[in-house]
This record gives structure tokens, C-alpha cells and sequence, in this order.
């Protein structure tokens, strides 16, 4: 891997270059999860090191693409073979991985229970079993910390993150401090202290008796049982809530917001540009899918095609002369009718995607005010289902 530096890049291969974690955002159905195994797979064969790509999404198209059975909390790596059939020599590793969020939150108890009475309890809880999907945004906070610790590890020159879509991924972002918040609040003191201390207040008696009745004791119990052992974990928890949220802020993390030009995408584009912009974290880059070829927008093009509208007519003469046949041997005035249709429709359809290319190009330009760097691909001929087909759209984005 290149040596970091904190010059502006000129494009995402100095991007990449100069970053440590790169988090792609965005809509569902934009392209996303494909554009982060593409970069992924571009900085593992230009840049060299080694990559990981870690989905938090769970869609699994990535281990399609990236030609594994399976994967998932364990980094795979992907087979070099892999990358010569695309027609690339990797300088470097890419690896891949899922989010097992069960597992993450295993792994996290292991790590800050103060001692293994305490650890075991915790895992042992029988609302731990169903709470780690639920509690506190836990997917969101444990896919951050999943990526500070292998981050910490120092085992990848580069890491890309894969979120969930846009409105989830603030989620995402804001998930250490919600996690610290919660550790360190009010709420959960009350919750736990009649549990501490089995002399409860004569004005919270009636909350219990109800409580009680409608949910069980022994329900109520192993919740006040569940945030005691949890309580424990709070010291270690909040401190590594607050490094995850220094890591985020830091340059060395870059964001890359990923869109197509539609209305939809493109609004959840600006929101999520505007929110990485008020918690001051770094836009590197966006990148626009299925974009319009820029050949659409050449006024000479066009100039073409409005002559082939009013005079279809006259070109299909010239194709068609007199002597020469109509289509297939019919008759030649026919066979000019027909052509100057077809050419008039042709130069009819030109003009129409010129003017959704033109205000594609407006948006385009409305989005690259903020990042440092903007790509866009063009729609491709096929989807990308293997690892040729992220070289070609890395290609793309690489520029």
C-alpha cells in the first residue's frame, strides 16, 4: 500500500490511497454493496496490501460477486485465480467478511466482562439470547465495533465498509454515542436499582405491581439480572464507544455516498451528504450510478439528430436512391417511407435521453460541490455478478 498522505486526491485511486476505512452510503437498490466489492477489489490489484471489504448490509450478493460459497464474521480471502480470469495481477490480498451480529456481540461480553463469573452469567442470560438483535440499536453499534477492532488489529492496509441503506446507516454512525448515552444515563440506574437494593420506594411499588402482573416477576427479574451483568461492562463499553467516534471523525476514515441520478436516491444523497457535513466527518467521494453516456450531450450529436427529425425523408432518399431496391426487393418509395421513420424515431429517442442527460449533468454538478472526488458509471452491459464484472465497474469508478 502507498504511503498515506493528506494532499487532496485527484480521483479514487488516490483516494483510497491516502485512507485507512472508507464507508460507502446510500440508498437500497443503488448499487452500493457492488460499488464497495468493486473498490475493494480495484485497491487490492492497483494499490496492493491487504483489503477487506466488510458488509454490514445483509444482503449476501457480495460473496456471489466475490466468488465465495459463503462468509462471515471470519474475513475469507478471495482467490487470486479470481483476479487473472478478470484479466488483473493483484499487487496485493482482498478479503472479505459479514457482519454476524450475534457473534460480535459474544465476542464484545468476552472482551469487557470484568471476570469469567461475570461473562458467563451475561452469556447465560436468557434475555441476552433475544436482546442483542434488538437492544439499543445493537446491529448498528456492533457493526462499529467490529470495525474498530479490526481496524485496531492492524491486520489491513484498507478497509471498506459496506452499510445498510442511507436512513438505517445514521443509525449506523450514531450508534457509539447512543451506546455510550445509554451506558451512562439515568435510565438504566433506575432500572436496575430496585434490583440492587430490594427496598423499593413506596411511589414506585404500584409501577412494580403492575409491571408484575402484566409481564411476570420472573420476566422483570431477569431484566433487572440482564442490566446489572451489562452495567458491569459500562466503563470499558462507553471508553471504546468513544474511540469508535474518534475513529469516524478521523481523516483517516473517509465516507463515499453512492447513487444513481433518480429523484428518490438523489434526495437521500443531499440528506446524507448535509448529515456527514453537521457531524463534520469527511466526504471523500460520490459516486453516481447508471449514468447517461456523456455522448449525449454533444452539441454536434444533437445537431444531427434534430436534421435526421425534419429530414429523415431526404436521407432516406440518399440511402435509398432510385434503382436501388427497397428492403428485402419491395418497391423503393416504401422501403424510403419506412427508413425515414425508423431514422426519425432513432434521432426522436436521441433527444429525449439529451434532455434526462442534461439534467443529470445539473445534478451531478449539484453533488460535486462537497466531495473531493465524484465518478460516474455508466450503465453497464451486463450485471455484476462475478469478479470481472467488479473490475469493470472499478474500472469505472477508477477513472
Amino acid at each position: 500500500m502507498s504511503v498515506r498522505t493528506t494532499t487532496s486526491p485527484t480521483g479514487f485511486e488516490q483516494l483510497l490511497a491516502t485512507r485507512e476505512i472508507v464507508v460507502t452510503c446510500g440508498s437500497g437498490g443503488v448499487g452500493k454493496t457492488t460499488t464497495a466489492a468493486s473498490l475493494g477489489a480495484m485497491a487490492a490489484a492497483r494499490l496492493g496490501g491487504r483489503v477487506l471489504v466488510l458488509t454490514v448490509d445483509p444482503a449476501r450478493r457480495l460473496a456471489n460477486a466475490l466468488g465465495l460459497e459463503r462468509f462471515g464474521n471470519v474475513e475469507v480471502r478471495v482467490d487470486d485465480h479470481l483476479f487473472t480470469a478478470a484479466g488483473l495481477e493483484p499487487r496485493g490480498e482482498l478479503w472479505a467478511a459479514m457482519l454476524d451480529t450475534k457473534e460480535s456481540w459474544d465476542d464484545l461480553v468476552r472482551m469487557h466482562a470484568p471476570d469469567a463469573a461475570t461473562r458467563d452469567a451475561i452469556l447465560a442470560n436468557p434475555l441476552y439470547q433475544n436482546v442483542t438483535g434488538k437492544f439499543v440499536q445493537s446491529h448498528d453499534y456492533i457493526a462499529m465495533e467490529r470495525l474498530y477492532e479490526i481496524h485496531a488489529s492492524g491486520r489491513y492496509d484498507l478497509i471498506i465498509v459496506d452499510t445498510p441503506p442511507t436512513r438505517n446507516a445514521l443509525d449506523f454512525l450514531e450508534a457509539p454515542e447512543r451506546m455510550a448515552d445509554f451506558f451512562s444515563s439515568r435510565l438504566l440506574r433506575w432500572l436496575i436499582a430496585p434490583y440492587r437494593n430490594r427496598l423499593v420506594s413506596a411511589a414506585s411499588r404500584p409501577f412494580y405491581r403492575v409491571a408484575d402482573s402484566i409481564l411476570g416477576a420472573q420476566f422483570l427479574s431477569d431484566i433487572a439480572e440482564f442490566f446489572i451483568l451489562v452495567r458491569t461492562m459500562d466503563e470499558g463499553c462507553i471508553k471504546r464507544a468513544r474511540a469508535v467516534e474518534r475513529l469516524l471523525a478521523d481523516r483517516r476514515t473517509t465516507f463515499v455516498v453512492v447513487s444513481t441520478l433518480e429523484a428518490a436516491p438523489v434526495a437521500e444523497a443531499e440528506f446524507f451528504i448535509e448529515a456527514l457535513s453537521a457531524k463534520r466527518f469527511n466526504l471523500g467521494g460520490v459516486v453516481l450510478n447508471k449514468v447517461l453516456p456523456g455522448y449525449l450531450l454533444d452539441p454536434d450529436a444533437a445537431a444531427v439528430a434534430e436534421a435526421l427529425v425534419t429530414d429523415s425523408a431526404k436521407v432516406a432518399a440518399h440511402l435509398l436512391p432510385d434503382g436501388a431496391g427497397g428492403p428485402d426487393g419491395g418497391d423503393v418509395a416504401t422501403g424510403r417511407d419506412v427508413l425515414a421513420r425508423v431514422l426519425a424515431e432513432v434521432a426522436e429517442s436521441f433527444l429525449n435521453y439529451r434532455v434526462v442527460a442534461t439534467r443529470e449533468a445539473e445534478q451531478r454538478a449539484e453533488l460535486a460541490r462537497v466531495p473531493e472526488v465524484v465518478a460516474a458509471v455508466p450503465y453497464l452491459d451486463t450485471d455484476v455478478a462475478d469478479l470481472a464484472g467488479l473490475v469493470a465497474m472499478g474500472r469505472a469508478v477508477w477513472g
